[in-house]
């Protein structure tokens, strides 16, 4: 892949060598982790116990199945599907019954968090993209039953990867915007926090590389990240700083892809997906 190849196109082609080799997980509760695995062909949704044990599958669609989030009760699974031939936001139980098309648009949906009280569901979307942006991004909120869409934030690029805090009042997220810092693969993505209405926005971090992937601990004081610090893009590790993006460190130190992270329920250990024993690059 050439150096000069933009951003988005290297990420998608991360995305895809790494579903094809890895499980990727999603969010751990209860003693168990949703992920997605191409392990049989095609990525669908599987769940195992939190010591990798009891592995099954969920989904068993043709078009990608990924991105799942546990409802804060354990009973549901939101999730991605491209099984309609378009991104859209499903549900369904947590034995894999019930699937159910929460979004039906045809914008490209993706990103499904839950709220605490299990009553909406943050989101991205390009549903309000127009000819003068073709590639806008924004974060939208709805109801657990797919009722009521709202946009929460608006801006000319891209804001991603929503994430509830645990007592229900912001939202942290991935954003790539005008004004952040310009490496050679394009404008870089940022993590950000708002209130659940989107007013009251402010910037957690702020470097010559991508961040992304937040996700508050379970007792709202913490976010872990993943960051490609190397800037590269294909080396990305998990960082951990306070909710106001203060104190940030840095716990996996790998060359490849250490991402998605996810607390367990106690906010003890971090569940993540890696590709360290894979070899790609950018060139």
């Amino acid at each position: 892949m050439h150096r000069k190849s933009n951003l988005t196109h290297l990420i998608l082609a991360s995305v895809v060598i790494l579903g094809l080799t890895l499980l990727v997980v999603g969010v751990e509760t209860q003693g168990q982790i949703a992920f997605m695995s191409h392990r049989d062909g095609d990525p669908e949704i599987y769940v195992m116990d939190a010591d990798g044990g009891n592995q099954h599958r969920l989904t068993n669609q043709l078009g990608w199945d990924r991105s799942p989030s546990w409802s804060p009760d354990g009973k549901r699974i939101a999730f991605v599907s491209e099984r309609e031939g378009n991104s859209e936001i499903y549900v369904m139980d947590a034995n894999g019954g019930n699937q159910q098309n929460l979004t039906n648009h045809q914008a490209r949906d993706s990103s499904p968090s839950w709220s605490p009280d299990g009553k909406r569901i943050a989101f991205s979307s390009n549903r309000d993209t127009d000819r003068d942006n073709p590639h806008n991004i924004e974060i939208y909120v709805m109801d657990a039953e797919g009722g009521n869409p709202e946009r929460l934030t608006n801006n000319s690029n891209e804001d991603r990867y929503p994430a509830w805090s645990p007592d229900g009042e912001r939202i942290v997220f991935s954003a790539r915007r005008k004004g952040h810092i310009e490496n050679k693969f394009g404008i870089t993505y940022e993590i950000y926090v708002m209130d659940t209405d989107g007013g009251n926005e402010q910037r957690l971090t702020e470097n010559r590389n991508n961040d992304w992937s937040p996700v508050w601990s379970p007792d709202g004081k913490r976010i872990a990240f993943e960051a490609d610090r190397k800037g590269d893009v294909v080396s990305f590790d998990i960082y951990v700083m306070n909710a106001d993006g203060g104190n940030e460190q840095k716990l996996t130190n790998n060359r490849g892809w250490d991402g998605s992270p996810s607390w367990s329920p106690n906010g003890k250990r971090i569940a993540f997906w890696s590709n360290r024993n894979d070899k790609f690059n950018a060139d």
